[in-house]
């Protein structure tokens, strides 16, 4: 027997055996949950959920990738790189317009949502010793607007221009995730940071304990000619240590996202799953105390998902 055929001889039994495994086996199901930096509220909430589809998707395997969060995901589910993965409200509709400025070179039109989940708060906090107690207070100062490009970074610009400021106003602008942000505002080398995040973000709880911090408002006048994916919020006082007062800013829903090639089964039992297990989702990071199904269908930017669909027709949030 010939080198060449003996392995097509391997090759054969190879495949007759793969042929022979259950289809359970040959079928695995594989999701890979898409999040954001370590540091920020994606990356627990989605090792959480990765750990949940674990546990109760028969044969599922999975995994959690961090990224630069809502563009970075978005554009991944596009090319079918993730099964599920999280972005903010705002960023969802510029993917699903093709907004190139925002980093969309084309309308994502694979895109589905699975639920409307939990709000970000925009979270703009300066150290005591900068001074910055009011938007216009960052002129001339150093602000950190997370990646390039990124969820927060069209947060930062959508919030700048609402007062009546760019970036050119600012005397430098850092591009960075939330943790290292923080190591350089400790470092006196920035002076503020903003953050889209849910409450109690890590990164900023850890900034308040190192330094003295003063977390920024957005008044009533900036959030008004912001668009409607911006909701007039409260970082409530303790929020931070040495936050002693309630903070008016604004927030944007964030949505968890998949895509039309993820079978409809999966996408219901992904959506199902996030429910059943909501108590998991809490003890991982408190923001999931704000999701609420019986708003998970609301003003979404993109249509929902058949397998989510069927999962609120069943329990009656759809009729």
């Amino acid at each position: 027997m010939t080198n060449l055929t003996r392995r097509a001889f391997r090759a054969a039994a190879f495949a007759a055996a793969i042929a022979a495994l259950p289809l359970s086996v040959q079928a695995r199901e594989f999701i890979n949950v898409l999040t954001g930096g370590t540091s920020g509220v994606y990356y627990p909430m989605g090792a959480a959920i990765s750990d949940i589809y674990a546990k109760n998707m028969e044969d599922a395997r999975t995994q959690v990738q961090a990224t630069k969060a809502s563009v970075e995901n978005l554009n991944l589910l596009q090319q079918g790189k993730g099964e599920i993965g999280f972005a903010l409200g705002d960023s969802v509709e510029m993917a699903v317009a093709g907004d190139p400025e925002a980093g969309f070179t084309a309308p994502l039109d694979k895109l589905r949502a699975i639920a409307a989940i939990y709000p970000n708060y925009i979270q703009i906090v300066a150290s005591k010793e900068s001074g910055i107690t009011t938007l216009e207070d960052l002129k001339g100062k150093r602000l950190s607007v997370g990646a390039a490009k990124s969820g927060t970074e069209l947060n930062a610009r959508a919030i700048l221009e609402a007062a009546g400021m760019t970036y050119d106003d600012l005397e430098k602008v850092e591009y960075l995730p939330f943790a290292e942000s923080v190591e350089l505002m400790k470092n006196r080398q920035l002076d503020a940071t903003l953050q889209s995040a849910g409450l109690g973000v890590a990164s900023l709880k850890d900034l308040a304990t190192s330094i003295p911090i003063q977390v920024v408002t957005v008044p009533e006048d900036v959030s008004a000619k912001l668009g409607a994916a911006y909701i007039p919020s409260v970082i409530p006082a303790g929020t931070y240590d040495g936050q002693d007062v309630d903070v008016p800013s604004v927030s944007v829903i964030n949505i968890l996202v998949t895509h039309e090639d993820v079978s409809d089964e999966t996408a219901y039992q992904m959506t199902k799953l996030l429910y059943d297990n909501l108590d998991t989702l809490k003890a991982a990071h408190s923001a999931a105390n704000d999701i609420d199904p019986a708003k998970a269908t609301e003003n979404l930017p993109l249509p929902l998902h058949p397998g989510a669909e069927r999962y609120y027709r069943e329990v009656g949030i759809l009729q």
